[in-house]
C-alpha cells in the first residue's frame, strides 16, 4: 500500500431518525420505542415548545394539552412571534447533526439538510386519530374533533408562514405509515423492516 495511505473506512454518521405525524397517530410512543430499539436519544419538538410555554406562564401540562385552549391559545401567541419556533428548531437541527438520535418533530424533516436522517411520517384519517385523542384524554369524539381540527389548521398556518411548507405535504419523506389499522407495535415493526432494508443496501448511515 502506498505510503501515507490509511486502510481505514470513513467513520459511519450515527443514526438520525426524523419522525412526524398529526395528533393521534402515535408519534410519541413510537419515537420513544424506536430510540429504545436502537440505543438512540429520544427528543421531543412538542416538549420543547412547551418548556417555551412555561416560561412565558402557560400550565402546559398533560398528553392533550395542545388540544385544550391553552395549547391553541400559546400556537396564535406562536404565529404573532416566530421567536419561539426559531429557537427550537435550531437547536433540533444541532442535535440532528450531532446524530445518534430520534427527533419527534413537525419541521425537522423539512429543515434538516439533505442527507441527514431518515425521515417518516405517521399518516391517520381525522376521525380515527380523534377518536385516540378522546380516549387518551377522556373528552367525547366531536369535542376532539373539533379540537384537532383547530389546532391542526393553526398549525398549517403557522409552518406555512414561518417556513414555506404545508403541514399536509408529504414529499419531504422517505416513509409514510398510515396508522389507522395499525397498532404502535405494528408501526415500529413496519419501520424497523424498511429501515434494516435501507441500511443494508448502504443508503443510509
Amino acid at each position: 500500500m502506498p505510503s501515507g495511505s490509511s486502510s481505514r473506512q470513513p467513520a459511519r454518521r450515527k443514526l438520525v431518525i426524523c419522525l412526524s405525524g398529526l395528533s393521534g397517530t402515535g408519534k410519541s410512543t413510537v419515537g420513544r420505542e424506536l430510540a429504545r430499539r436502537y440505543g438512540l436519544r429520544y427528543i421531543s419538538g412538542g416538549e420543547a415548545l412547551r418548556q417555551k410555554a412555561r416560561e412565558l406562564g402557560y400550565k402546559a401540562e398533560g398528553p392533550g394539552w395542545w388540544e385544550e385552549q391553552e395549547g391553541r391559545d400559546f400556537i396564535a401567541e406562536r404565529l404573532r412571534n416566530s421567536r419561539f419556533d426559531r429557537e427550537v428548531d435550531a437547536w433540533l437541527i444541532q442535535q440532528a447533526r450531532e446524530g445518534g438520535v430520534v427527533i419527534d418533530s413537525w419541521t425537522i424533516s423539512w429543515l434538516l439538510e439533505p442527507g441527514v436522517g431518515f425521515r417518516i411520517c405517521l399518516y391517520g384519517s381525522l376521525n380515527v386519530r380523534a377518536a385516540r385523542v378522546a380516549k387518551r384524554d377522556g373528552m367525547s369524539l366531536e369535542k376532539a374533533l373539533e379540537a384537532v381540527r383547530a389546532k391542526e389548521e393553526c398549525s398549517r398556518e403557522l409552518y406555512k408562514r414561518l417556513y414555506g411548507f404545508d403541514l399536509l405535504d408529504l414529499s419531504a419523506y422517505d416513509l409514510v405509515i398510515d396508522t389507522d389499522n395499525l397498532t404502535p407495535e405494528e408501526v415500529v415493526a413496519a419501520i424497523c423492516a424498511v429501515l434494516e432494508a435501507v441500511r443494508a443496501r448502504g443508503a443510509l448511515d
